[in-house]
């Protein structure tokens, strides 16, 4: 097909700018991309080709800044980065011989929990300190050495099956990973966000070589939107860094709800 024209270029680039910014503090990024391609008469399949190959420089970019910031647990990141690759492509190759219309039922009712949860946990208490209140007794120190070393097989588990899901499918990638992190791993909403970047920089690359080797990539769009990606995408990460869980809380809850009345119209 004809390559869009320059000013819809450049005008895809600051959605991708906008789009990196959100998806790096809390997911959602490819709510504002995809329907922006699909908009500038990119066919399904070539815009979904073409959104992996933007997003992957946002999450990239999101990625080292948590890494950077110490928000990433290495063992977890070790685990979770090649299930995520592997999720991933697996999902990808399905997605281009099986429709994805029936998954959207199944991802509004998951939107819809996901921002309910987000929006209704409060953060978690901070410890007391090891001494306690003057003259008090220490409290026993109680070690969870078998929660500690499943962490990393659960980070794995949870990287295989949403990564697979962003394969074959997408929206709301980043949020369902801040979900799984933030409830079934105990993380705060700020160091969910950094740990589900991980992930998702390894499911976009994995997604992109598949949907790249298949030729489904417009690089001419796409690596102008990448630069929007990798500028929206330090940026944001940076903001979540600096104004932790009650930023990630805001921005996961208006991408969960914005996704969830969005696949809801598409149902009608």
């Amino acid at each position: 097909m004809p390559t869009p024209s320059p000013l819809t270029i450049a005008a895809l680039a600051l959605v991708a700018f906008a789009a990196g910014l959100v998806d790096a503090i809390a997911g959602g990024g490819g709510l504002l991309t995809v329907p922006a391609l699909l908009a500038a008469g990119l066919p399904p399949h070539l815009a979904l080709g073409t959104n992996k190959g933007q997003a992957v420089f946002g999450s990239g970019a999101a990625m080292v800044k948590f890494w950077r910031s110490g928000l990433i647990d290495p063992s977890r990141a070790r685990a979770g980065f090649p299930l995520g690759l592997l999720g991933s492509a697996g999902g990808a190759a399905l997605v281009l011989a099986i429709p994805a219309a029936s998954l959207k039922p199944i991802v509004l009712v998951l939107l819809a929990g996901a921002a309910l949860f987000i929006g209704l946990r409060r953060s978690p208490r901070p410890a007391p300190s090891p001494g306690g209140s003057p003259g008090s007794t220490p409290a026993p120190v109680v070690t969870a050495p078998n929660r500690q070393t499943t962490r990393p097989v659960l980070a794995g588990l949870i990287a295989l099956v949403i990564g697979a899901y962003d394969g074959f499918f997408g929206p709301g990638t980043g949020t369902f990973l801040i979900v799984a992190f933030v409830a079934l791993l105990g993380d705060g909403l700020a160091r969910a966000s950094a740990g589900a970047k991980v992930v998702n920089f390894a499911s976009n690359l994995a997604a992109l070589a598949l949907f790249a080797w298949r030729g489904l990539v417009i690089w001419p769009v796409a690596l102008p939107m990448a630069a929007g990606q990798l500028c929206g995408g330090w940026i944001g990460a940076h903001l979540a860094v600096r104004r932790g869980d009650a930023l990630v809380r805001r921005v996961a809850v208006l991408s969960a709800l914005a996704l969830a009345v969005k696949l809801a119209l598409d149902l009608r």
